[in-house]
């Protein structure tokens, strides 16, 4: 079948918190047709005062991606990146890196929303950026340089989020997409352009904000040193949602405002997409954010620490020779019954020592029945992200006319049943879990759509729903 479509392919590059993978994907009669070529670990490194990604190793790792590609016959019409949120490189002005990304999971940020808000007035700047406030986030990370006198501020030439900093190294050419600009809390919600306001309200330096571009803009072309070691040749790399979380939102089987996403992985990013964004004082205080999106879109949602808590115990139990799998775990935990609930977004939970003991200390606290297996702290997590999902939901249809009726789940958590069905329960309407892979279907349909396979979001939706299969949970009384 390759050879039929060996002139029409499209590489995703996708970088999550713990892995990253390069996958191909082309169209088949109208059908979707992906495959993973290559995959490779991603983590977290702990030096110093501070926790980094290991950017030149994940750099060297997508280019042995580009090799797969080129070794297994694929002739590559465009290449488009798409990457976690928030995090960044700065690159001096004879275009060198200048430090490894720090991580957002890095303690530096601790208390920087306090003095930020010292000199922006919290109102009008939502009115302005319409962004949930996280510690997290690209503004408080430079503040916390600032405040720090960090010398890299001082040199820098450009400030590059994750996939655009893939991007430069690949074709020379820097710019900024906007989705993944969207997630700082430094852009202009209605204009879509960087808000100069606050940028110089906070004290930063307003040269490393540069241009920003759109998804299915051509970012450049491989450098003739890339195009020559990966054998590739000269092609095209492409603006696409290039935060993961947009390329995930065009692959969802929203019809309309009445359909809500949810992006499940470690993140859990519950929303709807708009034609503009919602900037009220109502939306500020209920903690929803305005991200960009693809084809011009607005996603209106909430960021919620998603499977990141469960992911955490899995961790810790391999690590003490107590190993079990989601198979083994899951089956055991629909049968379990547990009264705990845990507060998801709570600081506690965030990156403790241990999460077992984070959250038996807090079952202690609540006079929670402490959960006594495995299998019910699984339950314990799984229902209190379902409750979290339902005041999300219950949130949200307060900014729309018509309440939300089905939730698409989409991402690497739509594979766990148990929380479906826990979501269908607490939410009290149909749940749609897929597809899976959301985020590398969003990312090659928006290749295609900027060489003109696809004439537009409905054709790309389109072809989503003919290409993979998803499964309903329908609520239990």
């Amino acid at each position: 079948m390759k050879e039929t479509v060996v002139k029409n392919t499209y590489l995703a590059v996708d970088f999550g918190g713990g892995s990253g993978r390069v996958i191909a994907g082309f169209l088949v009669h109208g059908k979707l047709k992906m495959e993973e070529i290559y995959r490779f670990p991603n983590r977290q490194v702990r030096m110093g005062k501070h926790v980094y990604w290991d950017f030149p190793a994940l750099f060297e790792e997508m280019k042995n991606g580009l090799k797969e590609a080129a070794r297994r016959g694929y002739s590559v019409s465009g290449i488009g990146i798409d990457t976690w949120g928030v995090d960044f490189g700065l690159i001096d002005k004879n275009g060198n890196l200048l430090g490894n990304p720090v991580c957002y999971r890095d303690e530096r940020t601790q208390g920087m929303p306090e003095k930020v808000f010292r000199l922006l007035e919290p109102g009008e700047h939502y009115r302005v950026t319409g962004t949930q406030v996280m510690p997290i986030n690209t503004l408080f990370q430079l503040y916390s340089m600032k405040e720090a006198s960090d010398p890299q501020l001082d040199v820098a030439d450009k400030l590059l989020f994750m996939p655009d900093l893939f991007s430069y190294f690949l074709t020379g050419t820097a710019n900024t997409e906007y989705t993944i600009a969207s997630t700082s809390e430094l852009l202009d919600a209605r204009c879509r352009c960087w808000s100069s306001d606050t940028i110089r309200a906070v004290g930063l330096p307003e040269h490393l904000f540069g241009e920003i571009v759109f998804p299915g803009h051509v970012r450049g072309c491989l450098t003739e040193e890339v195009a020559r070691e990966t054998g590739l040749g000269a092609v095209d790399v492409i603006a696409v949602g290039s935060h993961d979380t947009a390329s995930a939102v065009a692959a969802a089987l929203v019809t309309n405002e009445t359909v809500a996403y949810l992006s499940s992985g470690t993140w859990s990013l519950l929303g709807v997409e708009l034609d503009r964004p919602v900037l009220t004082e109502g939306a500020r205080m209920a903690q929803f954010t305005n991200e960009g999106g693809v084809g011009n879109r607005i996603c209106f949602l909430q960021n919620i620490t998603g499977l990141w808590i469960l992911q955490r115990l899995m961790s810790e139990w391999k690590l003490r020779g107590e190993e079990q799998t989601y198979d083994e775990l899951i089956p055991q935990a629909e049968k379990a019954v547990t009264d705990a609930f845990i507060p998801v977004d709570d600081d506690r939970f965030m990156n403790p020592a241990s999460m077992e003991a984070a959250i038996l200390d807090y079952c202690r606290q609540q006079n929670f029945r402490l959960p006594q297996s495995k299998a019910e702290l699984v339950k314990c997590v799984l229902q209190s992200l379902a409750a979290k999902y339902r005041q999300a939901v219950d949130r949200l249809n307060g900014f729309l006319s018509v309440p939300i009726s089905r939730l698409n789940i989409i991402g690497g958590g739509s594979q766990n049943r148990l929380l479906n069905q826990l979501t269908a329960d607490a939410l009290g309407i149909p749940v749609q879990a897929g597809p899976v892979e959301a985020t590398a279907i969003g990312n090659i349909l928006t290749q295609a759509m900027a060489k003109g396979e696809l004439s537009g979001m409905d054709e790309l939706r389109r072809i989503v729903a003919d290409s993979f299969e998803v499964q309903m949970f329908y609520p239990r009384s």
